[in-house]
């Protein structure tokens, strides 16, 4: 028997987690942290309903921290067998996972202060793991390149394929055998989008008979590349000339490095005044410092722009800030100027001290560039609520708030349906599960797909076994 457990992820983008089994062998793919409200989220990532004794290995698709970062969970619970993942994704999990231990302990010892000092009704917060954790799980890290076929368990064969997501993501291929009967499950991870800029289009697996997709995009499409460029050009033009400042939550791994990319464009076409850009994340820094390291990974027009001598990371009047003091002191001054940082969803980070000292002004602007998942800072600002919690005090919002979609590195409906088309003309496709997106956009996906034809069409609930 071949079956999977859904335990994040499921009906839900967050907290990436599903447990292959067989009569020979148990793999995790990926283990992800919960994001969203504080008290649930810390719950859900305390819980880990994983006997790490029965895991014989872990499958990283990538290093986003809703797919990496309940990995030292894993670790602290006593799990010390390898965890496979391609070379890249290895490198940024040193500084991704490193960050979410500095990010828990300053949110832990902030809720600390202001319960101390204001008395407020917060819950105490203490961190999920610490740094020993983190060491223990990159040590366990086994890197594999793309194409490279690897036994990762008895009877399970793993091979790693380009995702086009984020530098070193994967589509994860496992050949299972078990009975005497060999069964392809291909799992997206988060996929891609073609023709985004640095990175090269997600490749598409073979002789695939299970596809576990994410349908994070399931029932929307994304504006074209070019009509989301002119629309960041058109924002910062706008605030710029009411003298006013534009603050981009950004993921730190790959979104960041997008906008970076695209803002460096605009500024060579004179598209946007010469105004200051700052990258206020230590963690984008520590990223973008990787990706200098992996042109492997990049399509052709970024390759040839880095081996022309020209960095698609610098530009005149791009800065980088990594120590607290220059944070601070960007919001200091009024002047106009744009403010890249994290977290993407707004729900830790230096963003949030940003987010604070410009959301009460109405020459300001908040520049949305991902998904935002239910119940977060990053969801209440997209739905344009007039008040929002920061640090756990409410502030009146002044600031426009707009949403550009077209940055998503996730696939849009379109892509996700030619996608498994793709995947069903190179094989005998015979079911698709759907994970990693709200109920709504999987439901309208898998419409679609049975529109089409696909065989037996799920989207599994948290706790759901099924059988491959």
């Amino acid at each position: 028997m071949i079956e999977l457990e859904f335990i994040g992820a499921a009906r839900t983008v967050t907290g990436s987690k599903h447990l292959l089994r067989t009569s020979r062998a148990t793999v995790l793919l990926d283990c992800g942290l919960f994001q969203g409200h504080r008290s649930e989220s810390i719950e859900l990532n305390r819980s880990l309903p994983i006997d790490v004794g029965d895991v014989d290995a872990v499958v990283l698709s990538h290093a986003h921290i809703d797919h990496s970062g309940a990995l030292p969970i894993l670790h602290r619970r006593g799990y010390r067998g390898p965890i496979y993942a391609t070379p890249a994704t290895r490198d940024l999990c040193v500084p991704m996972l490193e960050d979410a231990v500095a990010i828990q302990t300053a949110d832990a010892r902030h809720i600390k202060k202001l319960i101390e000092r204001d008395h407020l009704d917060l819950e105490p917060v203490v961190p999920l793991y610490t740094t020993e954790d983190v060491v223990g799980v990159i040590g366990s890290m086994i890197a594999v390149p793309y194409q490279k076929r690897q036994v990762v368990a008895p009877g399970v064969t793993m091979t790693l394929l380009d995702a086009g997501h984020v530098l070193g993501s994967a589509i994860v291929v496992l050949d299972i055998e078990d009975g005497g009967r060999v069964t392809r499950l291909g799992f997206t991870g988060d996929l891609g989008r073609p023709h985004l800029p640095i990175l090269r289009d997600p490749q598409v697996p073979e002789g695939v008979h299970v596809l576990l997709s994410e349908s994070t995009y399931g029932d929307r499409l994304h504006a074209p590349i070019a009509e989301t460029s002119e629309g960041l050009a058109e924002v910062v033009r706008r605030t710029c000339a009411r003298g006013g400042r534009v603050v981009i939550p950004s993921f730190a791994l790959e979104r960041a490095q997008e906008v970076i990319y695209e803002l460096k464009r605009l500024r060579m076409e004179q598209r946007i005044p010469p105004i200051p850009v700052y990258v206020d994340s230590p963690l984008t820094v520590k990223l973008t410092d990787v990706f200098k390291l992996h042109p492997d990974c990049y399509d052709r027009e970024a390759f040839e722009l880095l081996h022309s001598g020209e960095s698609p990371f610098d530009f005149e009047g791009l800065v980088y800030v990594s120590d607290v003091a220059a944070s601070k002191a960007i919001d200091a001054s009024d002047a106009p100027c744009v403010i890249i940082s994290a977290s993407g969803m707004c729900e830790g980070g230096r963003v949030l001290h940003h987010l604070r000292a410009t959301v009460g002004g109405e020459k300001n602007t908040i520049l949305i560039v991902g998904f935002q998942a239910q119940h977060t800072l990053g969801r209440r600002l997209v739905e344009r609520r007039p008040e929002v919690r920061i640090f756990g005090v409410m502030h009146p919002r002044a600031a426009d708030v707009v949403v550009l979609d077209g940055f998503s590195a996730h696939a849009d409906q379109a892509g996700l349906l030619d996608f498994a088309e793709a995947v069903r003309k190179g094989g005998d496709l015979r079911q698709v599960l759907l994970v990693h997106g709200e109920p709504p956009a999987q439901e309208a996906l898998s419409e679609k797909l049975r529109e089409r034809g696909f065989p037996e069409v799920r989207a599994p609930k948290p706790g759901d076994r099924v059988t491959l």
